[in-house]
């Protein structure tokens, strides 16, 4: 994977360095070693013996996820983009009005008990529509199994946003059969992940990590640029950062932001944007790319760019996630903020429950 910083890369990064003691001292959970382990998880969710699940003639597919579970439905999205499949992504209580008893519903829980899902579930079971639950238990696998609903069990590790390989891979082994994606496509991706770790990993605390180095340079809020067909690791990102380093970020489609964000920049700001950038990004949106590096340039902005890998679409999307998911645990080690807890999640839940 190509990453590129700017000229003023040295701005932000800190003099200490990072070891592994910090990392244990503040990451409780060890949600790092996780992630360490992701090419293996990958690879095991890929490889499982699950039951396949077929449906015929597939034209509508609607995934329903909060959270890390709604990053799944964002990633189904990107890679059935140029297909004739007609996709929706619920995050929230309501399915679309166009729902038919032929829809696919995919719902994801990875704890098993979002709020918004089991009504999601409850509502796709009434109207008699074809259902696929993926979870790691709790309430939606005792609904599922009540109700002789198709279920597959999937494991969860450390929380739902870590979990994230498992599920992806595990959903394209169970769907496979549904979905228009080459085995080739899957496997490399898997591959690619395994070269990406032995840069990212725990055992490289080195100035030649770019997880590390992203997260030494995040000194503020991140304002971060996407193209359309990246728009799923652009908001991964933002949660990522929200969840794990507890702080603020943004995130904007570049085309959009020519006619109305790019005005902010006129004024002096700690915002720092960071452009992700695909390797096979549509010429006309290069052509933009360049335009914003010269007007940052031009105007002393610091920023930063991640290009994605080449290839297939799943290989760029998992790949730029992997980076940036554990740039949001260095960074939350840097702030020396644990990155499991979210306390306020929590919060919301009870006082919904």
């Amino acid at each position: 994977m190509n990453y590129r910083v700017d000229r003023y890369f040295i701005v932000g990064i800190k003099s200490r360095i990072l070891d592994i003691t910090t990392v244990e001292k503040f990451d409780s959970k060890k949600m790092y070693k996780i992630y360490d382990e992701w090419p293996i998880i990958a690879r095991k969710s890929w490889e499982k013996d699950y039951d396949k699940f077929k449906i015929e003639k597939v034209k509508h597919v609607v995934f329903a996820g909060m959270g890390g579970s709604g990053t799944l439905g964002d990633f189904f999205t990107a890679i059935l983009s140029k297909t004739n499949l007609h996709v929706n992504v619920v995050k929230g209580y309501i399915l679309p009005k166009n729902i038919t008893s032929k829809t696919l519903i995919v719902i994801v829980s990875v704890s098993g008990n979002t709020t918004e899902t089991l009504e999601i579930l409850k509502s796709a079971k009434k109207i008699g529509c074809n259902i696929i639950v993926f979870s790691s238990g709790g309430q939606m696998e005792k609904y599922c199994k009540k109700n002789k609903i198709n279920f597959r069990k999937v494991l969860k590790f450390n929380s739902p946003r870590a979990s994230l390989v498992s599920y992806l891979y595990s959903m394209l082994n169970v769907l496979e059969k549904n979905l228009p994606v080459k085995k080739s496509d899957i496997n490399n991706s898997i591959k690619k992940l395994e070269e990406t770790k032995m840069n990212i990993f725990s055992n490289n605390l080195t100035k030649t990590n770019v997880s590390l180095n992203l997260a030494f340079w995040i000194i503020d809020i991140p304002l971060i640029y996407y193209p359309w067909g990246l728009k799923t690791v652009a908001i991964r990102f933002k949660n990522s950062l929200q969840e794990n380093a507890k702080s603020h970020a943004m995130v904007e489609d570049v085309i959009e932001t020519s006619h109305n964000g790019i005005v902010a920049w006129e004024r002096k700001t700690s915002i720092q944007p960071i452009l992700i950038q695909g390797e096979d990004d549509n010429v006309r949106t290069k052509e933009r790319w360049k335009i914003f590096e010269k007007y940052f340039l031009k105007n002393n902005i610091n920023y930063k760019i991640i290009k994605s890998e080449k290839g297939d679409i799943i290989t760029k999307l998992i790949n730029l996630i992997y980076v940036l998911d554990y740039s949001s645990i260095y960074l939350s080690i840097l702030k020396e903020v644990d990155p499991s807890p979210v306390e306020s999640i929590k919060f919301i839940k009870n006082q919904l429950s």
